[in-house]
């Protein structure tokens, strides 16, 4: 069937005749598959198995690869690593432990990241929860992917938030921008994060065939709606909105022609529920979210907050102008 999402993705989950092809690729390759079963059982997740095919990219016929429920999972694997170095080194100075970053493929360091020095105490009260949540992702993640899970990818938290910013318009050629230099600041970088991991989790939802998996995933993708709603509220409250609304254009710009990305309003009407016209999020596929994080709008780039790439199947942008 038909995903109804803005994606090429389809998927066809298969029944229990198949349940030794599911379980065969329930992990990264094969030689995880029984060390991924175990872990996922240490966190009572049980069995997983899916198939989706990736449909053709900007019209060129390609090779439908299987992929599993595993996949998708490292493919929110190294969102919430993004996540949890920005805000972990926003709140202390310091990023994830190395036990925490180790995995398949190439493992990489993080360029950036200091204390931001809030002076507003509800603010850095918000950042220090949000910080401790997106460590627990990235934990919880990582013990349910066993020795399928992704290493850390190189990140980059100084030169793609001054490509982003210049791009947006909130700085020109030359300047640059760092996000934690203060509050401000902070929140808009935080802003650019927020939205695309909730419209991620929700364009993953229905690739997702194991229900137990697809519980998790949705405790996760309210997590991030919270967090989410908390940044849009405090950029809100500063009267950030022209910004936000910058930064909203740009995002818009990298992952298609759809108009689906929403700022936070103007200073008589807020809009800090972006939904469609049926109060419903929207969603992003993979390869959208690719296009953002990497900030192209080019198939198969790198570049931006993973300037090689992230690790695992889905790993690609999409040709978007």
């Amino acid at each position: 069937m038909s995903v109804p999402i803005p994606s090429e993705l389809e998927i066809s989950v298969f029944g229990k005749a198949v349940m030794k092809d599911m379980i065969n690729r329930s992990a990264e390759n094969e030689a995880d598959r029984r060390s991924f079963l175990r872990a996922a059982g240490a966190t009572g997740l049980g069995v997983v198995g899916a198939t989706a095919t990736v449909g053709a990219l900007g019209g060129a016929a390609e090779a439908a690869p299987k992929i599993s429920d595993g996949a998708i999972l490292n493919f929110a694997l190294n969102l919430e690593y993004l996540e949890a170095e920005f805000y972990n080194l926003a709140v202390y100075g310091q990023g994830l432990p190395a036990k925490l970053t180790g995995g398949k493929g190439k493992k990489g360091g993080v360029v950036g990241g200091s204390a931001v020095p809030f002076k507003t105490p509800a603010i850095a009260a918000y950042a220090r929860e949000i910080a401790g949540d997106e460590l627990d992702h990235v934990k919880f993640l990582r013990t349910a992917l066993g020795s399928a899970k992704v290493a850390r990818p190189a990140i980059d938290l100084q030169g793609s938030f001054t490509a982003a910013a210049t791009a947006a318009g909130l700085i020109t050629a030359g300047q640059t921008f760092n996000p934690f230099l203060d509050e401000d600041s902070f929140l808009l970088a935080a802003f650019l994060f927020e939205d695309v991991g909730v419209t991620a989790y929700k364009g993953a939802a229905p690739l997702i065939s194991n229900k137990t998996y697809l519980e998790a995933a949705a405790g996760i993708l309210s997590v991030e709606a919270y967090h989410a709603g908390i940044v849009r509220s405090a950029l809100y409250s500063k009267g950030l909105q022209a910004q936000v609304q910058k930064l909203s254009d740009a995002r818009d710009s990298l992952d298609g022609k759809k108009d689906i990305d929403q700022g936070i309003g103007d200073a008589t009407t807020a809009n800090l529920v972006p939904t469609d016209k049926n109060g419903i999020t929207y969603s992003r596929d993979p390869f959208q979210v690719h296009n953002i994080a990497y900030l192209t709008t080019k198939a198969k780039g790198r570049g931006g907050f993973f300037p090689k790439g992230t690790n695992g199947t889905f790993t690609r942008s999409k040709k978007t102008a």
